[in-house]
């Protein structure tokens, strides 16, 4: 594709910071600057690419889901003039906007790659060059109708990417989906796991029109309803419920239990999912599984935790009400999760 167009929205993030007296900051048109000065920015392999910066920029631990919404609605503006996208974005908070994109982008056939570095592209070692050279490559060069996130020679899938390492450079895995790509000596990608293109493209549409408030409650040992009916009063929407193992949770408190059937029956959407890193929640193998089934609680399979958030956010976000939302929790939307039956994949 010698003729590609990317677009590249730069939302903040390592990469393109510069160094101050109290650390590294963002600095405005930093990065572009930067990305100029380099050879291999202009090396005619290539596609052609324009930067889009935000403003204000962002520390990606700064990021809300008001600025997933923004990010989504400057892709849907710019989606008829480029080939691919690239939203080069902070590592911290990368897993929850690439989750979040790949919900709120209804009727994505263009790539969109989220990617970053550990190490700021203004030191002479970074890891910047390689992951934004090959985040490139890809959005210009592979019809992948996916938002991925590339970084330290792996492409995943967006909704199911989680940081696996603080300070590693491969700091993002897939636990529970195989990888999209990799990139070695060559690009290879692994189209069996990447969605097929549809046979019509339709048109994007961002449909969410609102911020609902949903949010993440992780079960521990000496947990007390008084805590968790603290964290589930209103106008909180919908939660993630991080579960132990395969979806357990202590059943001798009863008081416990109580407060997420209580909180169910208000019309608040609460969707188990496992503290582990592999695996899948199963609300019926166990007894203290069964009793969150019984008080309302949805069973999340294997969905990452930053997944499940997502999927709350853009189902409430664009006007489901909570018995829409728990139907469609189970049901794989994006690739998000594995379902029970055969030939899932084919959306």
């Amino acid at each position: 594709m010698p003729f590609a167009r990317v677009c590249i929205l730069y939302t903040g993030g390592t990469i393109g910071m510069q160094k101050s007296a109290a650390g590294y900051a963002p600095a405005a048109g930093f990065l572009g600057q930067q990305m100029a000065a380099l050879s291999e920015f202009r090396n005619p392999a290539l596609p052609a690419y324009d930067i889009h910066e935000f403003d204000p920029l962002l520390d990606s631990s700064n990021m809300t889901p008001a600025d997933w919404l923004k990010i989504a609605r400057c892709l849907e503006a710019e989606y008829a003039q480029y080939d691919g996208f690239i939203v080069i974005h902070g590592t911290d908070t990368m897993t929850y906007t690439a989750s979040a994109l790949a919900f709120l982008l209804d009727g994505l056939h263009k790539p969109v790659i989220l990617t970053g570095s550990q190490i700021p592209l203004c030191e002479v070692r970074n890891d910047a060059v390689e992951n934004l050279i090959t985040a490139l490559l890809i959005a210009g060069n592979y019809p992948i109708p996916e938002v991925c996130l590339y970084f330290g020679g792996r492409l995943l899938r967006g909704c199911r990417a989680v940081k696996s390492n603080a300070s590693g450079l491969s700091a993002f895995d897939s636990p529970n989906y195989p990888h999209l790509g990799s990139a070695g000596i060559d690009l290879a990608m692994n189209w069996h796991a990447i969605s097929p293109p549809a046979e019509q493209a339709p048109p994007l549409r961002v449909e969410n029109t609102s911020l609902p408030l949903v949010g993440v409650l992780k079960l521990f040992p000496g947990m007390t309803a008084a805590m968790a009916k603290a964290f589930l009063q209103p106008p909180l929407q919908g939660a993630v419920l991080e579960a132990y193992g395969v979806g357990t949770a202590p059943d001798h408190d009863l008081e416990l239990v109580r407060a997420f059937q209580q909180a169910s029956q208000r019309g608040v959407v609460l969707v188990a999912v496992t503290q582990c890193r592999q695996g899948t929640v199963s609300l019926g193998s166990y007894v203290t599984g069964s009793q969150l089934e019984r008080a309302g609680v949805v069973g999340g399979a294997d969905m990452t935790s930053e997944a499940a958030l997502s999927k709350l956010f853009y189902l409430f976000g664009k006007g489901c009400t909570p018995e829409q939302v728990r139907a469609e929790l189970p049901r794989n939307l994006r690739g998000e999760l594995t379902p029970a039956w055969p030939g899932w994949m084919k959306r």
